[in-house]
């Protein structure tokens, strides 16, 4: 398993443009670092995050997100067999209806 400093280093360079990689922390900013790259990353992105958090650990963030783009939900939903009504986040987004929200 790689060391978390090392693994921040090889995300994509637009995932954390914002902030100072230096000071991410991957046990406690699980949940930052996973929805930045369900919502930009790549595929080497997803790779990494998977191998770094697995899945067990990625779903249990997940359903604690509030916010979380569709298509990353329908991703996560699609490639662990879980429904969508089990995520914090799709009922908040079903209670906080946009006009292009579909």
């Amino acid at each position: 398993m790689m060391e978390a400093t090392e693994l921040v280093s090889r995300f994509s360079s637009h995932l954390f443009w914002d902030v100072d990689t230096r000071q991410i922390d991957m046990d406690r900013h699980a949940r930052y670092v996973i929805q930045r790259v369900l919502e930009y990353g790549l595929w080497n992105d997803w790779k990494l995050v998977r191998e770094y958090y697995g899945l067990d650990r990625i779903v249990a963030e997940v359903k604690q997100m509030r916010m979380l783009d569709p298509v990353a939900l329908a991703y996560i939903c699609a490639i662990t067999n879980t429904k969508e009504t089990e995520y914090g986040c799709y009922h908040f987004l079903r209670s906080n209806p946009t006009l292009w929200y579909f």
